[in-house]
């Protein structure tokens, strides 16, 4: 799954998205940040937790994943949803998605 998370790093740095590892933190907690805002963060390798809108995680049919270890009491009313990605065939949804989060800040 590594693979997956560095590669979709490197997409995501093409157009300005900058990955910030927390200081004292190994568990493959990292944020994302673009124009010095925090758009999203990593949970694990696989996983992406990524600020949208309430709005736009409805108009995308986007739902919470069954399972969630993080957060999972969510309220349906947050502008955050997981994201997860298994494959690297995922990774031009999760880009998509990405750039849909730059657009809202």
């Amino acid at each position: 799954m590594a693979d997956l998370r560095k590669e979709l790093i490197r997409r995501l740095e093409k157009f300005g998205v900058e990955d910030r590892p927390l200081p004292g933190r190994d568990d493959g907690f990292s944020g994302l940040r673009y124009g010095g805002k925090e758009l999203a963060h990593f949970h694990s390798d696989n996983e992406l937790d990524l600020r949208l809108t309430k709005a736009v995680i409805a108009r995308e049919g986007l739902v919470h994943p069954a399972g969630s270890l993080v957060h999972p009491n969510r309220s349906p009313k947050s502008p955050w949803i997981e994201i997860r990605f298994t494959r690297a065939a995922q990774l031009d949804e999760v880009v998509r998605l990405v750039k849909l989060a730059i657009a809202q800040l």
